[in-house]
């Protein structure tokens, strides 16, 4: 089976390459082949987190509106395509890469910087206040995902039984908790790129 072809092909394929990239990199700046482990934390951290965030701007940006349009449109095709077949697919890469992003940060902090640093983060200490800024947004946002939004979801999309008022009110508290983690998702990738590169103001 052609690797472009099926989604998993082409993750097995991507992260092979990468692998291969990261050993060959290694080899020639320092004439050892393998990998760093913080390196391959930091890696992961950032390939669900472009998952997670990803998702979230698509749904914030692309599927919300484009919903709201759909049904506005009488004659049009509606949404049905998008909430049974795109909607519950998305949201399974969007709430495990909720929680890949939280823990491959978390590890990635400890194995950079120490066990103990991860507490200095989150307690705010100095020298880790932005990174710990950054951890605390993520951490509400990863909350979010699994205590308002998916629940809410499950109901929208027929997943769990719902009458048309709870589905109206569970529109209203995903999509109220959906916006918050997409206006938090910014402040925290300032975050996130300001602990190693400097705060851009």
């Amino acid at each position: 089976m052609h690797p472009l072809n099926t989604v998993k092909g082409a993750i097995t394929t991507g992260v092979v390459l990468a692998v291969i990239i990261g050993i060959a990199l290694s080899y020639w700046m320092t004439n050892t082949a393998g990998f760093h482990g913080a390196s391959l934390d930091r890696w992961l951290h950032i390939l669900s987190g472009v998952t997670w965030i990803g998702l979230l701007y698509y749904f914030n940006v692309v599927q919300t509106p484009g919903l709201a349009a759909a049904a506005a449109d009488k004659g049009g095709p509606g949404g049905a395509g998008i909430t049974k077949y795109v909607a519950p697919r998305a949201l399974l890469w969007f709430r495990w890469a909720a929680v890949a992003t939280w823990v491959t940060g978390a590890f990635y902090l400890a194995t950079a910087y120490g066990e103990d640093k991860v507490v200095a983060a989150f307690t705010l200490q100095p020298g880790f206040r932005v990174i710990g800024v950054g951890a605390w947004l993520g951490t509400i946002m990863l909350i979010n995902v699994w205590a308002f939004i998916w629940p809410n979801q499950k109901k929208i999309l027929g997943i769990v039984p719902a009458t048309d008022e709870e589905k109206a009110a569970a529109r209203k508290t995903a999509g109220r908790a959906s916006r918050i983690n997409f206006i938090l998702s910014i402040p925290m990738l300032m975050c996130m790129g300001g602990q190693a590169h400097g705060l851009p103001f």
